[in-house]
């Protein structure tokens, strides 16, 4: 009775540490996924985003003031746009952006809100976008003249 529990937990040993190097040769590296993303591109299966301008300028703003913008984007591709980032290029600027997959011709929005709190003379921000495009990345940037004095909300 022993010995065949031994022999019964020698086998589930070696199954489960065969199972584990199985596993792990089937696990996808990144160049692996990075050629299977492009072939899906050149088969002309991945998103396309298209704002409708990636650039935005608030003029002359008083300082103390936060300002907000809204990029608008539309999906061109042939297959749901996914944003899974973005990120500010510094603390002042907070983003949100639509969080659902976009479906090919549909459209969405990334808003920028930034705070002139402490800031002064000619600002320029980018937020970096991180999507499932062919590129991965897009830029969007804005600029403002910080002017002294002034506290509120100002949308663009």
């Amino acid at each position: 009775m022993i010995n065949k529990s031994f022999a019964m937990l020698a086998i589930a040993a070696i199954t489960l540490t065969s199972c584990k190097k199985e596993n792990a040769a089937l696990r996808i590296d990144d160049a692996t996924a990075k050629k299977a993303e492009l072939a899906h591109a050149e088969a002309g299966k991945l998103p396309v985003i298209k704002f409708e301008n990636p650039e935005h300028d608030f003029g002359t703003i008083q300082s103390g003031v936060k300002v907000e913008h809204t990029y608008k984007f539309t999906n061109e591709g042939t297959a749901d746009l996914v944003i899974s980032n973005v990120k500010a290029s510094c603390g002042c600027t907070v983003p949100s952006y639509t969080q659902t997959p976009v479906k090919p011709g549909g459209q969405g929005e990334i808003k920028v809100t930034f705070d002139s709190t402490g800031k002064s003379g000619n600002q320029s921000k980018d937020v970096t976008v991180t999507l499932n495009t062919e590129k991965g990345t897009e830029i969007l940037k804005f600029k403002a003249n910080v002017a002294a004095g002034g506290i509120g909300v100002v949308k663009h």
